[in-house]
């Protein structure tokens, strides 16, 4: 629903605009594939359990900047804390989330399941006002488990009394989401906006998420 790009992009702008860094890096959009680069792969080893939050979250500044030819210390710590202080207020989202949702959750009863961090995805929540679409907000921090486990899936299933075969994960990450409903025994919508190449084979793909009406 969040489009992570297009805030990314707004909130390191604002940010590199505020401290006088598009000077320093006039290659902006090279920072923000190195840092998607960086942000992906340590999500991974983090929910793999090999790093903290606090960890992950400097690391991954620190690592970009490095890439980026800045030396400065302190640099990396203040974007990063600017960083997870702005992107949650930002609104984009991917078009037609609230024409489809309110429409949904007219049918169904809607849960969200992150391994979001707690603070931040509470507020982008808010501020994108998706709060009145959902009925439930299972957060990894909170189960004590992160997608890809079955179990966070079989205890967000368990909580609001269903079952397995009532269920349907949408999501936009083929190993979280995606290989995590199927290990739950759980059918999937994979969201694949960007058309990129996915080994697993989920139940369905969509490339808007309008198309979920015609699934639902």
């Amino acid at each position: 629903m969040w489009d992570f790009k297009a805030n990314a992009r707004e909130a390191f702008y604002g940010i590199f605009n505020k401290l006088g860094l598009l000077e320093r890096i006039p290659d902006f959009n090279r920072f923000l594939l190195v840092y998607e680069k960086y942000n992906e792969h340590l999500w991974t080893e983090y929910r793999k359990g090999k790093f903290k939050k606090d960890h992950m979250r400097n690391e991954r500044m620190v690592l970009t900047f490095k890439e980026m030819g800045i030396d400065d210390p302190d640099i990396p710590y203040i974007v990063g804390d600017l960083y997870i202080q702005e992107a949650p207020r930002k609104t984009n989202l991917f078009p037609g989330v609230h024409e489809t949702l309110r429409c949904l959750s007219d049918q169904y009863k809607l849960y969200i399941l992150t391994n979001g961090f707690a603070e931040v995805q509470v507020q982008k929540i808010n501020s994108c006002k998706l709060q009145p679409y959902f009925s439930k907000l299972f957060m990894a921090e909170m189960v004590g488990y992160q997608k890809p486990d079955r179990r966070f899936f079989e205890y967000a299933i368990k909580s609001v009394h269903a079952h397995k075969n009532e269920c349907l994960m949408i999501g936009d990450d083929p190993e979280s989401d995606i290989r995590g409903a199927q290990n739950a025994g759980i059918d999937q919508v994979y969201f694949n906006s960007g058309n990129k190449p996915c080994a697993i084979e989920p139940t369905w793909v969509i490339d808007s998420i309008a198309s979920l009406k015609n699934i639902l």
